[in-house]
């Protein structure tokens, strides 16, 4: 067996269908491109509702090139029987029409980020702060102090990516409570661990604005979109007042990327 029948397997086997575990229900399901990883998510979210774990109104699959794997698969009717569609759009253009809706109307939706995908939800902060503020400097400063994780990076744009894993991880993991790769118990989590980063931080950040991507069902990883609305919020209502920096993350438990987002 290749090595990713073996990681489908596993991560069907680990996530898929149980007795105990309830039906997720969404509204939209947004899944951020329509290659290779994007394909995967959306035949897992086919599964997850061929299973009876999920129930969506729409999951939209949003990529620029309408000749994408999931463009070909949609023509050939692989998804008959599931909402899913292809919604032919740059990813910021998409997201700033679906986001800027607010909390309240994104309450039962959800994004399915790629792992190698721009830091999507920095950027489409930048852009609400930017047409806030446009009288005001908006940018991304290199982070106060470097992370303490096992693996980190800092790159030229001032964005910042790290990781607990110092070896390669298999890119569907679902980060189970013992770890694959070390077989021991996975002690860690990035969203606790930034807490701490931030805490620390002298002179102190303003706050931090992370999106934290929990594998919901099938192996597929998703960050509740109200969550990244209510972040916009939360920016306008401090920056309004005063000059201001947060840490903004997308991580998992186990990787991450950061940005110091500054209005000034």
């Amino acid at each position: 067996m290749d090595d990713n029948a073996d990681l489908e397997r596993r991560v069907t086997a680990a996530d898929g269908p149980r007795v105990s575990r309830a039906t997720l229900h969404f509204g939209r399901v947004v899944i951020i491109g329509g290659g290779c990883y994007g394909s995967w998510y959306a035949q897992q979210l086919a599964r997850a509702i061929a299973h009876g774990a999920l129930v969506a109104q729409d999951i939209v699959v949003v990529d620029r090139d309408p000749d994408c794997r999931v463009g070909v698969n949609v023509a050939a009717g692989a998804y008959a029987g599931t909402p899913i569609r292809l919604e032919v759009a740059a990813w910021a253009d998409y997201l700033e029409a679906w986001l800027g809706q607010g909390r309240e109307v994104l309450a039962h939706d959800a994004m399915v980020p790629s792992p190698l995908m721009p830091h999507l939800c920095l950027d489409w902060l930048m852009a609400r702060a930017r047409t806030r503020w446009p009288e005001r400097s908006v940018a991304i400063e290199p982070l106060p102090a470097t992370p303490p994780m096992p693996w980190e990076r800092a790159a030229p744009d001032g964005r910042h990516y790290v990781s607990f894993a110092t070896w390669i991880c298999p890119v569907n993991c679902i980060e189970p409570v013992r770890c694959p790769a070390t077989r021991g118990p996975r002690d860690w989590s990035m969203p606790t661990a930034l807490a701490t980063y931030v805490a620390e931080q002298h002179p102190p950040l303003d706050g931090s604005l992370i999106f934290h991507c929990e594998h919901r069902t099938f192996g597929v990883g998703m960050i509740d979109a109200a969550q990244i609305a209510e972040a916009a919020e939360t920016m306008t209502s401090r920056g309004d007042a005063v000059d201001a920096r947060w840490l903004v993350g997308t991580v998992s438990h186990c990787h991450g990327a950061l940005g110091l987002l500054t209005v000034s």
